[in-house]
């Protein structure tokens, strides 16, 4: 109901998605990253053939210009180990063929040691580090700092279902390893998660520049 058979209603979507995006930006400059997470479908519609996914993902890209696509979760294999190579098999064929979408990393890439084992397989362009799964503020550092050592783009995400307290121990994990991309926390709306992550990080700036770091040295 969301991807399509033959994934004909996400490419619908995406082409919506890019037709509002350029119809409502303030200017050119705004360059939004599309990050769709497709929950498998993707695999199950094409029967985890990876060259026809790939021909499907270079019709995403195409319908997705001149915004960059990323798509997370492409399949889901069960099991950690088939979804490894699954998701390095068709990483390095996406890339062979230039085809322009960034993998993400998801299911069955859950503690600090799975995240370390997908990134030193090459297994996705980018992982999501699922904050409360990892078992300690320290493990979700370390895991986007591991990341960033080995190439892998660092998605620090979660769940929707955290506290308001967890969002913001999270911003300052973020504000310090600097991932390139971080969720926006607790709840399945927009504008409560955007306001406490956003607010958190706008008063870190405004305790650094007061100099509170300074003197906690």
């Amino acid at each position: 109901t969301k991807l399509g058979e033959q994934g004909e209603l996400l490419l619908q979507y995406v082409g919506w998605l890019r037709d509002r995006i350029l119809a409502l930006r303030p200017s050119e400059d705004y360059k939004p990253v599309l990050h769709i997470d497709v929950y498998g479908t993707i695999g199950a519609a094409f029967g985890c053939d990876f060259n026809r996914m790939a021909d499907y993902l270079s019709t995403l890209e195409e319908v997705a210009k001149p915004f960059q696509l990323r798509i997370e979760g492409p399949m889901d294999m069960e099991e950690r180990e088939e979804q490894m190579k699954a998701l390095k098999a068709l990483t390095a064929l996406l890339d062979e063929r230039g085809i322009n979408v960034a993998l993400v990393a998801d299911e069955w890439c859950n503690t600090l040691e799975d995240i370390k084992y997908f990134a030193d397989n090459k297994a996705s362009h980018m992982i999501q580090i699922k904050t409360p799964d990892l078992g300690g503020v320290q493990n979700i550092a370390e895991a986007v700092l591991y990341c960033k050592q080995c190439g892998i783009g660092a998605y620090q995400g979660g769940t929707c279902n955290e506290t308001d307290r967890s969002a913001q121990v999270c911003t300052h994990i973020a504000m310090a390893t600097a991932p390139d991309q971080i969720l926006a926390k607790p709840g399945m709306g927009v504008d409560e998660g955007y306001m406490i992550v956003y607010n958190e990080m706008r008063r870190i700036l405004a305790l650094a520049a007061a100099g509170y770091g300074s003197q906690a040295e």
